[in-house]
């Protein structure tokens, strides 16, 4: 059972956001009640993946937190010899997806990785996962990362990018005060909105809808927008041929 996140209602929890204990305590939660449409998206993995990936594929889910990506990835690929690779630089994280993993009878299907995403070896993928992972790449390193895995994906193969983007424009704007009201919305207040708005600063340093769609095509990759939840946009990215 997954806690409800109050992480920022403690006046003691100060400085910059870190995926330790606590937050893989609540982060189910946490991430629910902050991202709109997280459930669905979710989902939307777990059918391109159920769609697409033949016996064989192997999967990266890189930034992978608990493992929701992997787990639907796997839900769907049921039978299917399908290679999942969940990789997190996290210990807390990984040694909770570990604990998560072991209480599933389809649980070794998963191979867990500490480790940062930049280190990890990308080979021969069918799919490979940043789901609101890049924005916590430092942003020189964000370049290199989306060109190894370009190089990394099998013929064929596709790239999911999720991220918070960063507002350039007048609507975009609007987006990110209704994101805001949607966090109220679900019982988060002004006090937690600020104090987790701080700690996440130098922290999550999101990118333009804009900036993003060119980093994958400067890597080769063909970019279609498939979902949105006002500021926090998916694409599938495919080779350019």
């Amino acid at each position: 059972m997954t806690e409800r996140d109050a992480l920022f209602r403690d006046p003691n929890r100060t400085g910059p956001f870190e995926f330790d204990a606590e937050v893989a305590k609540v982060l189910p939660d946490m991430l629910a009640r902050s991202i709109p449409g997280y459930a669905t998206l979710l989902e939307l993995i777990g059918i391109l993946s159920g769609h697409t990936l033949q016996g064989g594929a192997r999967v990266y889910d890189l930034g992978c937190s608990l493992g929701a990506v992997s787990l639907a990835v796997l839900d769907h690929a049921q039978d299917r010899a399908v290679e999942i690779i969940a990789v997190d630089s996290s210990p807390a994280m990984t040694n909770r997806l570990v604990e998560l993993l072991q209480a599933r009878s389809d649980g070794h299907r998963i191979a867990v990785r500490c480790a940062d995403v930049l280190d990890v070896e990308i080979d021969d993928a069918s799919l490979v996962v940043l789901n609101f992972t890049l924005q916590f790449v430092s942003p020189e390193r964000r370049d290199e990362l989306i060109v190894r895995i370009a190089r990394g994906l099998a013929s064929g193969g596709t790239l999911v990018l999720s991220e918070k983007v960063a507002p350039d424009s007048e609507e975009e704007q609007t987006l990110a005060l209704l994101h805001d009201e949607f966090r109220r919305n679900r019982g988060y207040s002004e006090l937690e909105l600020a104090r987790k708005r701080k700690a996440l600063e130098d922290v999550l340093v999101p990118d333009t809808t804009g900036e993003h769609v060119a980093r994958m095509e400067r890597a080769g990759l063909r970019s279609i927008e498939w979902f949105r939840g006002l500021g926090f946009v998916s694409w599938l990215a495919t080779k350019s041929t």
